[in-house]
């Protein structure tokens, strides 16, 4: 049965890769920012955000001739960032940007919600959606800069600008959550379909 990702994400790459699995990485290119606009004009929730974003991605894929055939299982997956005040922040445009980014959550707790769905034959048929709470230590404008100027080119398509696997972890004072959710993918819930799809056995 083949597995595809809607997603060329490292990050999510990574996760599937160091658990052994078979798959194919297949970016959906889909318009994010406009999705999400469009959806925070109509109110909706960060759940319902995330959601709709891995959805996109899954459909994207499972709709194109060659991939909507039975047993072709595809996985989209994305995250919001969401701010205390229940703003957002998306990936940083420039290395300016990801340092003010970087200064908002100093010293701040924010929710990371991760969404995952799985579509075949062009619809979806499974959804997991997981939250990590992230409490940001105080951090020094100098060191936000060196952070930034030093990992600029592993962090630059992270919401957030960070990636908790390497010195991201600098950034962090608590973290209530799984590691995975935190990477992009809540992987445990996905591991447990693909099991039940005996895509895993």
């Amino acid at each position: 049965m083949p597995l595809i990702l809607a997603s060329k994400s490292s990050a999510r790459r990574l996760m599937l890769d160091n658990i052994g699995l078979h798959y194919t990485a297949m970016a959906a290119n889909i318009d994010e920012q406009a999705i999400i606009e469009s959806l925070k004009n109509q109110k909706e929730s960060a759940r319902n955000i995330a959601d709709k974003l891995a959805e996109a991605k899954a459909l994207k894929i499972s709709r194109k001739q060659d991939y909507c055939s039975a047993g072709t299982l595809v996985l989209g997956s994305d995250q919001i960032l969401q701010l205390e005040d229940g703003s957002y922040l998306s990936k940083p445009r420039d290395k300016e940007e990801a340092a003010r980014h970087i200064s908002i959550l100093s010293g701040k707790t924010h929710r990371l919600i991760s969404a995952a769905v799985m579509a075949e034959e062009g619809r979806p048929i499974w959804r997991n959606i997981d939250i990590a709470k992230m409490t940001m230590r105080p951090l020094s404008p100098n060191f936000i800069e060196k952070y930034v100027d030093d990992n600029w080119h592993e962090i630059q398509y992270c919401v957030g600008c960070y990636q908790i696997e390497g010195p991201g972890a600098l950034l962090f004072a608590k973290i209530e959550g799984s590691q995975f959710t935190i990477m992009g993918m809540p992987l445990l819930a996905v591991i447990d379909y693909l099991f039940e799809r005996k895509f895993i056995a």
